[in-house]
């Protein structure tokens, strides 16, 4: 596949780039660890995704990285075809739990191949403290071959033709890095509450239509800073669609963590459905 010939190429161009956002991701780390102090997640009933019966998931080994098999999970519609559209689903600073399950298993249920990598090597935080340091200790280079990996499990083995990226918070920065390195090969990246970049030029590489989620009460990613970066986006000439909810915090679309936000997260999702449509199914 000729997407899949080009990441070679972007992995390079991207591992240089990479180097540069170590510190910001530090700095954006220090600022959950503020954010979510005192939080826990918690199971509860609306971490149940409904109507899943004709949903597929299993466990998958994915990716190969510094000589560690990394296993992700996977769920598709049981009807699937091959050439469908796909996602890369990146988890918070959680982990991959069963909180990022549920909504892989949502994405699947809306049609998608849905692929929840995992970036800590299978460790789940259950406490800030525990999840600040599983962040902290992501080495740049190594997540991004996990996710150039992902890529091209989703292009590959699954044969899916467009494919988009999707995280929350941890993920949601995530999400855009992605994007970033792989600007010839992702369809289309939604990003909840993730780090940003302001800087239009660094933007410009992007390919593909970019959808932001955010809280107006988060100050960690404070409305100022994503109206500076939907200025940048619309400076780079990228397409987008970035949406503050009044009254929400971070991470207030997580049904498992304390900030939900129901009313807010609802929606958000429904505009995530709608632009995921637009872009990976062509939809009108």
């Amino acid at each position: 596949m000729e997407k899949a010939k080009k990441l070679w190429w972007c992995l390079g161009l991207a591992l240089v780039m990479m180097s540069c956002n170590a510190g910001e991701s530090d700095e954006f780390i220090d600022r959950m660890d503020k954010e979510h102090k005192g939080d826990k997640p918690v199971a509860n009933a609306s971490t149940q995704a409904d109507g899943m019966s004709n949903i597929a998931g299993e466990e998958v080994s994915y990716a190969t990285v510094d000589g560690r098999e990394i296993t992700g999970y996977l769920a598709r519609p049981e009807d699937t075809e091959e050439d469908g559209p796909a996602l890369i689903v990146i988890h918070e600073w959680w982990g991959l739990n069963d909180n990022i399950r549920m909504m892989t298993d949502r994405l699947a249920g809306e049609g998608y191949t849905a692929l929840a990598v995992d970036l800590y090597n299978g460790k789940v935080a259950d406490a800030p403290d525990s999840a600040g340091t599983y962040a902290r200790s992501v080495e740049q280079q190594q997540a991004l071959d996990n996710l150039r990996q992902a890529y091209a499990y989703l292009a590959e083995e699954q044969r899916a033709q467009n494919i988009g990226t999707i995280g929350w918070c941890f993920g949601g920065g995530w999400s855009l890095q992605t994007a970033l390195a792989l600007p010839e090969q992702v369809d289309a990246a939604v990003i909840y509450y993730g780090r940003l970049i302001t800087d239009a030029e660094r933007l410009a590489k992007l390919q593909m239509p970019v959808l932001g989620i955010f809280g107006a009460e988060d100050s960690g990613i404070p409305p100022e800073q994503v109206k500076r970066f939907e200025s940048a986006l619309n400076e780079a000439g990228v397409t987008n669609s970035i949406h503050i909810y009044e009254g929400a915090d971070h991470a207030f679309a997580n049904p498992s963590g304390t900030r939900y936000n129901k009313e807010a997260a609802e929606d958000a999702w429904q505009k995530t459905v709608a632009f995921l449509a637009r872009t990976l199914k062509q939809e009108p």
